[in-house]
């Protein structure tokens, strides 16, 4: 009994620190990965008007931002333990609200890429019209509102319950953020629109020959599509793969009404 313990401990231990120590790795060259960007598509001329570059700025200022999150908070707990990290109900809201609410801006700006992406390559002419600058400020301001509103209303009712740790303290909001929340707004719909939409205007590119268009726009309009197909590609991975939904808390809501109230 004691040797299967040891065993479980060892696995534990280990995967403890795996995921630690890939995660620093990972979540190190995403933060160079995003300031790349940031610095191309801020300090380069041709970018500072493009629209899908601007949807990518801002896309990569939501990733910087819970990027540092995350390793302030890995670094913290992994030094500290709970005593920064929780045991309050204003720390339990805040790491969830902050979290969502780059997830929600970072998913729904990469769907506005592709769907900008599209438009600017499409034979039409007035579909090429119908996507500008202002238009895309417009459309970045309304979801990033929508990100923040709907983060902090979905992370409030979250609270430490005992044993359990933070967890939804309202029925309602449990059912949604499992149902819908994580299965639908940012999983399953984001990924149909970005997923389509970079295919049409991959399909696009390819017969982008046949318009009459400068050399250095044929080769702009290639390069944003790559980068865009390539950031959806990733993006499609990491969506199935954390596309389950996850009722475990759900189970241990109703453990906690039925048993310990």
């Amino acid at each position: 009994m004691s040797s299967s313990s040891s065993v479980s401990d060892g696995i534990l231990k280990f995967a403890t620190q795996y995921s630690l120590y890939t995660g620093y790795i990972t979540f190190s060259f995403g933060i160079i990965g995003n300031v790349l960007n940031l610095l191309v598509f801020t300090q380069l001329k041709q970018f500072r008007t493009n629209r899908c570059a601007f949807y990518i700025t801002i896309e990569s200022i939501s990733n910087l931002i819970y990027q540092i999150f995350y390793i302030s908070l890995t670094v913290s707990a992994s030094v500290y333990g709970d005593a920064i990290t929780g045991g309050t109900n204003s720390w339990c809201k805040y790491r969830i609200i902050l979290p969502q609410m780059c997830a929600l801006t970072t998913f729904y700006m990469i769907c506005c890429s592709a769907v900008d992406q599209f438009f600017s390559t499409n034979y039409r002419y007035n579909f090429r019209q119908m996507c500008t600058l202002k238009i895309g400020r417009y459309f970045a301001f309304i979801f990033i509102c929508f990100a923040i509103i709907h983060s902090s209303a979905l992370g409030s009712p979250y609270h430490i319950q005992g044993t359990l740790g933070c967890v939804l303290s309202n029925y309602v909001a449990l059912q949604y953020s499992t149902y819908f929340f994580y299965p639908v707004l940012i999983g399953l719909l984001p990924i149909t629109i970005a997923t389509s939409f970079s295919i049409l205007a991959y399909r696009n590119v390819r017969h982008i020959v046949r318009r009459q268009l400068p050399i250095v726009r044929r080769n702009l309009d290639k390069q944003i599509t790559a980068m865009v197909l390539m950031r959806v590609i990733a993006f499609y991975a990491y969506g199935i793969c954390n596309w389950s939904i996850d009722s475990s808390n759900f189970y241990f809501y109703l453990h906690y009404q039925l048993h310990c109230k």
